[in-house]
């Protein structure tokens, strides 16, 4: 016992030095920064006023808080929108990753973020009484942006656009997926169907966005929740977070976010072929089981496999540099 506290001691070290590390460089970061008082002290009159007069939808969700309405939409395994309780996490991760660009050159009081949160606040009062709770949203981060600004400058506001963009994600989509979901419904029961008959030789028959085989030992139906939104949206998310941290030119970060839209497609897929095989190897009950993620849930994870490798894969061909150039600029061939 006593070698494996030994054991246990430099694990346990490690990891108390890494906090006092980071708590040592938040310290130092938080010294850096002026006007602290302009900023928290606004924030939370903004906070306040979006809890106690954030939303007006109560025949939905009886709650005055814009902070309550979030959370329902958020809530549920099968919600396309539950990624949003994430989306903060990793704003406040990308804004601690590029601590020293916004921290670089001068950070002043910028009186014009007073006009921004003020188009802010006619963006929240228009969502208020139209009960469009999706425009306080928008409201909601416009005006900490906005507060950014008045507190640090402008500089800081084109530091820091992106990640603070990235809470765009946070925008519950719900029913105004439909238009995206039902044409992926669609698509993915087609190529589903072509290949469980062209390739595998499966007897499956597809019925709009229904899939059964001839002998009726399963048939399953791609729903909403099945359609790929919720890996779409979280494909293009991992794609605006490489590109934009990883590639400086304009076009290789478009390039990635185009390619989320055939990898997310091709991550569900992936996810119904092997349902279908299973279903057909071990009837309604095999399949359902891979529906439900298997041991673990790890199968519920599948369609992200192909998009995060595809992804891995473009950025390492667009690392590569043009045929016939040299790969460091201003290099002289010996």
């Amino acid at each position: 016992m006593t070698e494996m506290s030994a054991e246990q001691e430099p694990s346990s070290g490690g990891l108390a030095e890494a906090l006092q590390g980071f708590s040592a460089e938040f310290a130092a970061c938080w010294r850096r920064l002026p006007n602290k008082g302009l900023f928290l002290a606004p924030l939370a009159a903004w906070l306040v006023l979006f809890h106690f007069w954030g939303s007006s939808t109560f025949g939905y969700v009886d709650t005055p808080s814009l902070f309550g309405w979030m959370r329902n939409a958020y809530a549920g395994q099968d919600s396309p929108d539950s990624h949003g309780l994430l989306v903060p996490v990793v704003v406040l991760g990308l804004f601690w990753w590029k601590r020293e660009e916004l921290l670089r050159g001068p950070l002043r009081t910028w009186w014009p973020g007073l006009l921004l949160l003020a188009a802010a606040l006619a963006l929240h009062l228009v969502g208020y009484v139209v009960q469009q709770a999706r425009l306080s949203i928008v409201a909601l981060f416009l005006g900490i942006y906005a507060l950014m600004g008045l507190a640090w400058g402008p500089r800081w506001l084109r530091a820091g656009f992106f990640p603070y963009f990235l809470l765009a994600f946070c925008v519950p989509m719900g029913s105004l997926a439909e238009p995206i979901s039902f044409p992926l419904r669609l698509l993915v029961t087609q190529i589903v169907a072509g290949l469980s008959q062209g390739l595998f030789g499966f007897d499956v028959i597809r019925d709009g966005t229904q899939l059964t085989n001839a002998a009726q030992h399963y048939q399953y139906e791609v729903a909403a929740a099945c359609s790929g939104v919720r890996s779409l949206i979280a494909t293009v998310a991992i794609a605006l977070i490489y590109g934009f941290t990883t590639f400086p030119q304009w076009w290789q970060r478009l390039v990635l976010v185009a390619s989320a839209f055939p990898l997310a497609v091709l991550g569900n897929v992936v996810r119904m072929m092997t349902i279908v095989i299973a279903a057909e190897a071990g009837g309604q009950s095999a399949g359902s089981y891979v529906h439900e993620g298997g041991p673990l849930g790890l199968l519920s994870l599948l369609p992200y496999v192909p998009a995060i490798a595809g992804l891995l894969v473009l950025g390492r061909w667009l690392e590569r540099p043009p045929a016939g150039r040299a790969s460091v600029p201003g290099d002289v061939p010996a």
